[in-house]
């Protein structure tokens, strides 16, 4: 019988443009996690600890990220669409050519990231895109 794979080891043995929906990572250890530009759709990873991972150009739509801890995880090029980051630790994290915004659902506001009480001291923010990301400017004027 195969010992299951940890979390971790699972989302590492994917394969690139592998798509995930519903999956559940609240409060799982996924430090270090390395991932090949995976798309996760209505997954939660709540309370996640994702310190250090590499989640360059993955793709999250409608994921639930509240209080997840993302610090000096690589996100370089990365798309947030709808999803809550609420809280979540973003210190150290690098977002560079991120793309932060909304899931045109044809309802507005409805769709919209929001990152209120995100912390993002430190976190690399060049060419950020963001799309009436909630909570923006008061998480970018926290930088300092």
């Amino acid at each position: 019988m195969a010992t299951p794979l940890h979390p971790r080891q699972r989302l590492a043995a994917l394969q690139r443009y592998s798509a995930l929906s519903g999956e559940d990572f609240t409060g799982q250890s996924l430090v270090s996690a390395r991932t090949s530009q995976l798309r996760f759709t209505r997954c939660s990873f709540v309370e996640a600890d994702l310190r250090h991972a590499s989640l360059d150009g993955c793709s999250f739509k409608f994921c639930d990220l509240n209080r997840a801890d993302l610090r000096g995880a690589s996100l370089r090029g990365a798309h947030l669409a709808g999803c809550d980051l609420r809280d979540a630790d973003l210190r150290g994290a690098d977002l560079t050519d991120a793309d932060l915004g909304r899931v045109n659902t044809g309802r507005p506001p409805y769709g919209l990231t929001d990152i209120t009480g995100a912390r993002l001291k430190g976190a690399i923010l060049r060419e950020v895109r963001h799309d009436d990301v909630i909570g923006w400017q008061s998480a970018v004027d926290n930088i300092a």
